[in-house]
């Protein structure tokens, strides 16, 4: 019976509209954004839309001027039964009726009846309400004195849930709330002592103090910088078959900085976008700004042999505008680089008008290594003494190669290679051969060879020597690729012109030159302030604009004007969409579920009101994203509990009406830090250059035809947090998954489930030691069964257990302690699961047993889970 209820529960949320769906709407006062634009881009934008070159008929749907023209009118203002589209999509003519059946698209009767009722009412127009000026709208008034509220977020809440027939969660227990908002502002567990002294804080204010505690600790930049490295697509390698490594962990470094210094968000902007426009005092040792402009050199970099560097080039100018289309206007962008877009209106000029921003940097689309000009040099003496020995012994190596093949292949004094028996060779041999001295064959060559040269099964010595060269030339390639410089942005003195190119392609330009300029859809907006009468809001945009006038090096439209534009108050979207993705960290979900796309195709806002409120109030406080946080955590919405009912659960699946605190899955990287500072294991130890701990053998080797060779750290580094952990671009860190790949911008945090990521948190060897040092731990400190449990329930739940969970885990850890004991091997097997020492003073059944029983519990649904 219970799973029949299940089933139907699911199949109810599967068919279950969605909330702000336009065929909700039946009676009142009809808004063109919210119910009729989306009937109008779902089901008629595709022939009559932005796109000229795919529109039919001449029509034009996504106008006011296309819609309501007066010759060969379609739409008659104020009368549907004379309307020609109203006609279209109500008559029973298949060769008349729209959409067309061959589209699959169909209206509902429903939404014809609010076509008609639209059109009846006058056809009044408007825009798509993303593109709006976000206006601030009153805090609603809450009637019910009961309801508790702590901020004017609570206020949106709770008039929705009213108007739901909903009411509120109560707050969460107190253990679960210090954990709950300590994973969220540091992604590590908060300390029994934390834990202690929140509970014996009966203040007014102590959750505030928590807060405020947690905003000021250096953790607290580095789990803000996770969620922004996905989407500055950050590696520590370029990516494409031969992904050579590349150093721009210093940028990394000042992301996690910025964040911990709470560096407002429109300079956080500028500076990446334009760092190195801004004005350099040349006393100052101070090259944030410029260090900060790395932030669009950290897209791919293709340098395979064989490609052309053009191509590359004009890949890596694309990126930089769709992932800054995507970070700060929430639009798809990448449409419009081949065509008009099919929806959102966005021309392919208006993509090639930002094209032309990022299109004047020196950068070439050259370079095979792992660094390409220009760069910032960051190296420290030690790196360039690593690279000068690396090259001292590649000489020695080169020495014996060549005195060698003159032996193998004889020819006349100062000849090449290729004039001797090495002609003979297939393949690129000859060619590879043929180099001026062999330290300048690459990898890939030097494997041909000896690929090529173990198979004859006659050149073992051969074999031998080239083997050695192969070593040399990859540790010189490590050293020198390992120096410290970061990629960054600069600008080309003499403008370089833009033109169209046809679907994308470098090498097919059309004769449409375009300059710079900002989405003409967006920039013609009518120019309002974000607030009214804000006066903090205005010294904002006046500061943002005295710094592009300044820096300004030309008429030309620059990287320096389009961060002063995203930032400034003609621009409708940024604001909304970085607050909607704080939403998002917080609650899973932002307010705009589809956090990439804001456009008409993407989804409304469930709570549009409180996006546009939060927005403002962002802008109001300086950009000040602590503020933002804090706000978001301190409202009584975030502090409900978890806790819901089938009823609940049935009538809003995904908490997208928030009658109930978040709960879900936590992200893998926050489940290994879990576990290691549950243990005792995490090594606090902040920047520097990535890590790389425990990881099976083979996996880069496989990935890369085994150019690349996973060369694992020891000590400290095995335990820092997963942030400084080596990202290569090919193949990521095994340990994470559902996380971003890394190789383009991505925005919305993918969350699934399956057998696969229990296999991971239960059998990875980070998650078995960190059991084990977590059993030691306890073992030490507590003297007897009951409170050890107790005390690894704290570390990892921050609560202690009921005595039902008492009695089960006792149970199972009575039956471990008979397996481990009568099974030695398997105990000392277990027990010597990763680098750390174990303390041998330990029982090795008994700490083997509660290994297993430490393990269980950080595998526990709600140890994974965010409560």
């Amino acid at each position: 019976m219970q799973r029949i209820f299940w089933i139907a529960l699911a199949l109810g949320a599967a068919l279950a509209p969605p909330l702000s769906a336009a065929s909700a709407v039946t009676k009142g006062e009809i808004n063109f954004s919210r119910d009729i634009l989306p009937i109008l881009s779902d089901n008629c934008f595709h022939c009559h839309g932005p796109d000229e070159k795919a529109r039919e008929a001449k029509l034009r749907l996504d106008t006011q001027e296309g819609a309501l023209r007066t010759k060969d009118p379609v739409i008659v203002p104020g009368n549907s039964a004379k309307s020609e589209l109203v006609r279209r999509i109500t008559t029973k003519d298949e060769d008349d009726v729209m959409p067309p059946p061959k589209s699959n698209r169909k209206i509902t009767p429903q939404q014809i009846e609010l076509l008609k009722r639209w059109v009846d009412s006058g056809a009044p127009w408007g825009k798509h309400w993303a593109y709006e000026i976000p206006q601030r709208p009153p805090v609603p008034a809450i009637q019910n004195s009961k309801l508790k509220t702590q901020n004017s977020i609570d206020n949106f809440i709770l008039a929705r849930l009213d108007k739901e027939g909903l009411k509120p969660s109560p707050e969460a227990p107190k253990e679960t709330l210090i954990r709950r908002v300590t994973l969220d502002l540091t992604g590590v567990p908060p300390t029994p002592e934390e834990v202690d002294a929140f509970l014996a804080d009966n203040s007014p204010n102590a959750y505030e103090k928590v807060v405020d505690r947690l905003l000021q600790s250096p953790r607290y930049g580095e789990r803000m910088a996770w969620d922004w490295l996905d989407a500055a697509r950050y590696a520590d390698s370029n990516g494409f078959q031969g992904d050579p490594e590349r150093t721009m962990w210093p940028w990394r470094d000042w992301v996690v900085n910025a964040f911990n210094a709470n560096q407002p968000y429109d300079e956080f902007t500028i500076w990446q976008l334009a760092g190195d426009l801004l004005p350099q005092d040349p006393k100052s040792k101070n090259r944030d700004p410029i260090l900060a402009s790395g932030f669009n050199r950290n897209n791919m970099h293709n340098g395979e042999g064989g490609r052309i560097a053009e191509e590359t080039r004009v890949e890596n100018v694309f990126d930089r505008v769709e992932t800054t289309a995507t970070i700060w206007l929430g639009v798809t962008f990448t449409c419009s680089r081949c065509h008009d877009h099919k929806f959102d209106p966005f021309t392919q000029r208006d993509y090639f008008g930002l094209y032309d921003i990022f299109n004047q940097m020196s950068e070439t689309g050259q370079g095979r290594g792992g660094q390409a000009p220009p760069i910032l040099d960051f190296s420290t003496p030690a790196e360039e003494d690593k690279v000068k020995v690396a090259r001292q012994q590649l000489a020695k190596v080169v020495t014996e190669v060549e005195a060698f093949e003159l032996k193998k292949f004889p020819r006349p004094e100062g000849r090449p290679l290729t004039e001797s028996d090495a002609a003979k060779l297939p393949g690129n041999l000859p060619a590879t051969l043929a180099k001026a001295e062999p330290a300048k064959r690459g990898v890939d060559a030097i494997l041909e060879a000896i690929g090529y040269f173990e198979t004859d099964g006659k050149d073992a010595d051969y074999v031998k020597v080239l083997k050695k060269l192969l070593a040399a030339v990859r540790a010189r390639d490590s050293a020198q690729n390992n120096i410290t410089k970061v990629m960054i942005m600069d600008q080309l003195e003499k403008p370089r012109d833009t033109f169209i190119l046809v679907k994308g392609a470098y090498d097919k330009a059309t004769t449409n030159k375009v300059v710079a300029a900002m989405p003409a859809s967006l920039v013609g907006a009518d120019v309002r302030r974000l607030t009214s009468n804000s006066e903090r809001e205005i010294r904002n945009a006046e500061r943002s604009q005295s710094r592009l006038t300044s820096a300004a090096t030309s008429d030309r439209a620059s990287r320096l004007h389009l961060a002063g534009w995203l930032v400034s108050p003609e621009n409708p979207l940024t604001a909304r969409v970085t607050v909607n993705r704080y939403w998002q960290m917080l609650f899973g979900t932002g307010l705009v579920k589809t956090a990439e796309d804001f456009g008409v195709q993407g989804e409304k806002p469930s709570h549009p009101e409180l996006l546009d409120w939060l927005a403002t109030e962002f802008v109001r406080s300086g950009w000040n994203v602590k503020a933002l946080n804090k706000l978001i955590v301190m409202s009584a919405t975030y502090r409900q509990s978890s806790k819901v009912t089938p009823a609940l659960v049935e009538r809003d699946p995904e908490n997208r009406l928030l009658a109930r605190g978040p709960r879900y899955r936590m992200p893998s990287w926050m489940l290994r830090d879990i576990a290691l500072a549950a243990s005792g294991l995490l090594v606090d130890q902040r920047g520097g250059p990535s890590v790389k701990p425990y990881q099976p053998e083979g996996i880069w080797e496989e990935a890369t035809f085994g150019k690349k060779t996973y060369k694992q750290d020891h000590g400290d580094a095995l335990y820092r947090r997963s942030l400084y952990v080596f990202w290569r671009r090919i193949v990521g860190p095994t340990m994470f998954f559902d996380s971003a790949a890394r190789q383009v911008c991505e925005v919305k945090q993918k969350r699934t489930n399956t057998p696969l990521h229990a296999l991971s948190t239960l059998n990875d060897i980070t998650y078995v030691e960190a059991a084990r040092a977590l059993a030691e731990r306890v073992m030490l400190g507590t003297p007897n069964s009951d409170a050890r449990l107790e005390q690894v329930f704290r570390l990892v739940l921050a609560r202690k257990p009921t005595a039902a969970e008492k009695k089960i885990l006792l149970a199972r850890l009575d039956a471990l302690q008979q397996q481990f004991t009568a099974d030695a091997d398997a105990a000392q097997k277990l027990l010597t699961v990763g680098e750390s020492k174990r303390n041998e003073k330990l029982a090795p059944a008994e700490h083997a047993a509660w290994t297993g029983l430490c393990s269980l519990v950080l595998n526990l649904d709600e140890a994974i889970s965010k409560e």
